[in-house]
């Protein structure tokens, strides 16, 4: 446990991973390296066959915090620990009560499921700060979604509803905010009761080199989000995001 992410195992082989940087749990590398430290132990604890991905605070996750100040990591940092999250072994279901950003977003899609309420946000709000999506997004969104849908998510940063991402497939069961939390440990136990090798032997199968994939993606990610930050596009949509208004891109 440390003081972005707690961790706790019942009596019925499920872990609740918790993210404690409320009210939007913005990415910090201590929060990111926490929820891989604390898959890899749960690979290695027999008390542990599933895990609940929830958070503190108005919402699940809202990425980086492009505020002055906001971000006090490594981009090659951080998508390392994101990298070492595709390469456990433990299912994982995230309990999306509120907005999943950009980032957070990414975060989200990292679990094996997701139960969300209909008062919940996905967005991959990239483009409209003006740089490249990350945090594997080029990987899963499409695996999720299909191409189509993810190129429409992407190029236009559209926020979706609970009800949408429900039938996008970004949510796998939609509940009322109040239940998203049990609903997602209550799938989680449902995978604990299945046998933990074959489980796992399953799991492996479906995902196959997604991590492999996921730490090729990254790589470009990072290379792209570099190159364009130091743009004037950029500069202007964090400056909108800043003041709440629509940014007026210029192509610079």
């Amino acid at each position: 446990m440390t003081d972005s992410v707690a961790v706790e195992i019942g009596d019925d082989y499920v872990a609740t991973i918790e993210l404690r940087r409320p009210p939007n749990n913005f990415f910090s590398l201590e929060m990111i390296a926490g929820i891989a430290d604390a898959l890899e132990s749960l690979d290695d604890d027999p008390r542990s066959r599933a895990a609940v991905l929830c958070a503190q605070g108005k919402h699940f996750c809202a990425g980086a915090d492009f505020s002055p100040g906001g971000i006090g990591y490594t981009t090659e940092d951080l998508y390392a620990a994101a990298v070492r999250i595709f390469r456990t072994h433990t299912p994982v279901v995230a309990a999306v009560h509120g907005a999943a950003v950009g980032g957070g977003l990414g975060l989200a899609l990292t679990a094996d499921f997701r139960v969300a309420a209909p008062e919940a946000r996905f967005s991959a709000n990239f483009a409209r700060l003006g740089f490249h999506q990350g945090f594997g997004l080029s990987v899963t969104l499409p695996r999720l979604v299909g191409p189509q849908a993810a190129a429409d998510l992407l190029y236009t940063g559209w926020r979706v509803p609970g009800e949408e991402a429900a039938s996008l497939g970004l949510a796998d069961r939609l509940v009322a905010r109040e239940k998203v939390r049990d609903e997602a440990h209550a799938m989680a136990r449902e995978i604990a009761m299945s046998a933990p090798l074959a489980v796992r032997s399953i799991r492996a199968t479906l995902r196959g080199d997604l991590a492999d994939q996921v730490e090729a993606a990254v790589a470009h990610e990072h290379r792209e989000q570099d190159r364009l930050q130091r743009t004037a596009d950029f500069a202007e949509g964090s400056r909108a995001m800043a003041e709440r208004r629509t940014p007026e891109f210029r192509g610079e």
